[in-house]
């Protein structure tokens, strides 16, 4: 066996393995004696017939694939160690050549990642603020809420509730056909189509309407994208919606807990502040990521892209699964192929990779480790979160060592990303938990 090692790029190694005849003539023999004992040729008892009477029968191809099958995982490990090369994953394998017999195998290596020096980094945490405009909206919210709708005798105005018979067309093909359905006439909506709602606008009650609208040639969805819609509407109802006023008893009806609107207003602004405190937080932490990210360099073989896209697409998969639809059918629904979803998600495949990767060689770098109690203070707050009567259940199936396990990686990854969050502030190592941190 003759091995040339190519070159090596992108954290993977290119050999070329020649066979020598005799190893050849060798894994042959073995995949004969194999083979042989499967077929039932006439005239000979099973495992019986002569090797020139069994290529006749199944063919000298078949005979030659088997006997690759055998022949190529032995080459090509005996190839790695000859090479001292360690491979993370399966090769890619081309068979070039049968007289004699050459492969190209191409060898995913472990990555290489290359820390710029990320201690430097320093990071301004974004103020977090909370406006009374803010607090108002979310009030105003709350009034939609709990508003109600009435019947009018006007002309429909942006903002009513109308009941519509609608009938149209796309090209000759019918688009929209429904009796009594109800739609909320916003401005500048984009549903059914744009320009739809303003139509409405100075209609009365049982006026039937026809007219075109166009759809954009950048329309989300594609199958009507820049095609023209004939529509024919009646209005047979319209309704306006009645607001409550801001008062105290208000207050109360958003929530038995609120003696006033003050109470009201002072609960909002708090979870204002925790969401923007979360948002800010996260923020922070991508930012850090992003920083790390673009001072450093990081080389890996492709496969690992290959089997992240794998991964988000099982996740897409389960998801879909939880909400009753099979893969198959989110992409009749989406009119992408199952290469077209795959390329879409590259990218981020990608990012992740190169994200997991820097965060690995960190961890590595800062020492940082997951304890037990780490695991067991994760493991109680989920217990603490179930339902009271499984608590009990979920803490057993949770401390199963295989379900432990599972936790530490995106443990780790966490704590890393801690850590690069007191970097960028210029804060020491506090050795701070998760839990007290996240407190």
């Amino acid at each position: 066996m003759k091995v040339t090692n190519e070159k090596t790029e992108n954290s993977q190694v290119f050999l070329t393995i020649e066979m020598d005849p005799s190893e050849v003539e060798e894994s042959t023999e073995k995949a004969f004696r194999k083979l042989v004992k499967r077929v039932n040729i006439p005239g000979f008892r099973k495992g019986k017939a002569p090797r020139a009477v069994l290529e006749r029968h199944v063919g000298k191809e078949t005979l030659f694939n088997d006997m690759l099958e055998e022949l190529v995982p032995q080459a090509y490990e005996k190839a790695l160690e000859e090479q001292e090369i360690e491979a993370i994953a399966q090769p890619q394998i081309e068979v070039v050549q049968k007289e004699p017999v050459i492969f190209k195998a191409v060898v995913p290596l472990r990555p290489v990642v290359k820390l710029g020096d990320y201690h430097q980094i320093r990071l301004e945490p974004e103020p977090v603020e909370v406006t009374e405009e803010m607090v108002d909206a979310v009030v105003e919210q709350l009034r939609h809420q709990h508003g109600t709708w009435e019947p009018v005798e006007r002309p429909v105005a942006l903002g009513d509730l109308v009941t519509l018979n609608v009938e149209s067309t796309i090209e000759g093909e019918p688009f929209i056909n429904q009796n009594g359905a109800q739609y909320q006439v916003i401005g500048e909506s984009v549903a059914p189509a744009p320009g739809f709602a303003e139509q409405l606008v100075g209609m009365s009650k049982n006026e039937e309407k026809e007219f075109q609208l166009q759809f954009p040639a950048e329309y989300s969805r594609e199958e009507v994208a820049g095609k023209e819609a004939s529509f024919k509407v009646t209005v047979t109802e319209i309704k306006q919606e009645n607001l409550p006023e801001v008062t105290n008893e208000f207050a109360a009806q958003v929530d038995a807990e609120f003696k006033d609107v003050k109470a009201l207003r002072e609960k909002i602004e708090g979870d204002l502040k925790t969401r923007a405190e979360d948002r800010a937080k996260q923020d922070f932490e991508e930012r850090a990521i992003e920083a790390v990210t673009n001072i450093s360099e990081v080389e890996y073989p492709p496969i690992m892209v290959e089997v992240e896209i794998q991964e988000l697409l099982d996740e897409q998969a389960r998801r879909l699964q939880m909400q009753g639809l099979t893969m198959e059918q989110y992409l009749k629904a989406m009119n992408k192929t199952d290469e077209e979803i795959r390329e879409e998600m590259r990218p981020i495949a990608e990012k992740r990779v190169t994200r997991g990767l820097i965060l690995g060689k960190v961890s590595e770098e800062e020492k940082i480790e997951v304890s037990d109690s780490d695991i067991d203070a994760e493991i109680a707050s989920m217990v603490e979160s179930a339902a009271e009567d499984r608590r009990e259940e979920v803490g057993k199936v949770l401390n199963s060592p295989q379900a432990r396990e599972s936790f530490r990686r995106p443990l780790l990854s966490r704590k890393t990303v801690q850590r690069l969050v007191e970097i960028a502030k210029g804060l020491p190592e506090t050795g701070t938990s998760l839990k007290e941190e996240e407190k």
